[in-house]
């Protein structure tokens, strides 16, 4: 016979074996016997106490005789309890929401800052929740609280700012890997608010002022480059024609007495005057 088909069945006597040896021995089946005939001598007082209801949103682990009963959760619906010898946990499964406190924060460039989340996460093995861990909420908001103290102290100030979402992903990662075997599943994670010391903001905020303000020096420093290159081309092309200057000139004139109805007093040019003179002689 195949060696490789003799070694399956062998493990399979041995699962046996172990599970046998695993089971809860002859006094244990003495004792289960007795519960179940003590059930049916009080039947139908007993059934108030025996029958319990496991809501849909519900899991109940029982344990029988100190051991978890066929190894998984039961429910929802009705479920048998045997007194003396049973006992059963309720597991809720919904969605719980754990409130991240605000934490002082040393990020990596030497900044104190206050960060507060929030965590989303839900039990998927209610067996895993009840049998690996004493306290499953209370040491998922613990992992949560130290999990987001040391990711946040691996950034910088403007990386915290920026990239919220990349952090949260991380530490959403971070905290379903650990609580897996505790039979939790993180569904989000969210930072809240940040808070940085008051001088620090005024100091950010005096920095983006004076980004803006030197912005704006720039943009001037280009338009009145632009407005040089234009004024040179129209002196080029009023030095062409003295006639032009005049006429610009007197143009200017016609503009300040529309926008402003006052007086103005201006000197008449010399040769406009020797013109007009010319022009009287030899009539």
């Amino acid at each position: 016979m195949d060696p490789q088909r003799e070694s399956p069945k062998k493990n399979n006597m041995e699962h046996l074996i172990a599970d046998r040896r695993e089971g809860i021995g002859v006094c244990g089946w003495i004792l289960v016997s007795f519960s179940f005939l003590l059930v049916l001598i009080t039947f139908p007082i007993s059934i108030w106490t025996c029958i319990k209801v496991i809501r849909e949103y519900e899991r109940a682990v029982v344990f029988r005789l100190g051991r978890i009963l066929s190894k998984k959760a039961r429910g929802p619906g009705l479920i048998l309890v045997l007194p003396c010898t049973d006992m059963f946990v309720k597991v809720d499964l919904r969605t719980v929401t754990c409130n991240i406190p605000p934490q002082e924060i040393l990020t990596k460039d030497a900044v104190t800052t206050q960060v507060d989340g929030v965590v989303y996460y839900r039990i998927h093995s209610a067996v895993s929740a009840v049998a690996n861990i004493t306290d499953v909420h209370s040491a998922t908001f613990l992992l949560a609280q130290t999990t987001l103290r040391n990711v946040l102290g691996t950034q910088s100030l403007a990386q915290l700012l920026a990239g919220r979402e990349e952090i949260a992903h991380s530490i959403q990662a971070i905290l379903d890997s650990a609580t897996e075997q505790w039979g939790i599943k993180v569904a989000r994670v969210e930072i809240k608010d940040v808070r940085i010391p008051v001088a620090m903001q005024r100091a950010m905020a005096a920095e983006a002022e004076a980004a803006r303000e030197a912005k704006a020096k720039v943009v001037a420093a280009d338009g009145e480059m632009n407005a040089s290159k234009a004024l040179k081309q129209a002196s080029m092309v009023l030095a062409e024609s003295p006639a032009g200057l005049q006429l610009r000139y007197l143009q200017t004139l016609t503009t300040l007495a529309a926008e402003n109805n006052s007086t103005i007093v201006f000197p008449l040019p010399i040769n406009i005057l020797e013109s007009l003179g010319q022009k009287n002689k030899g009539g």
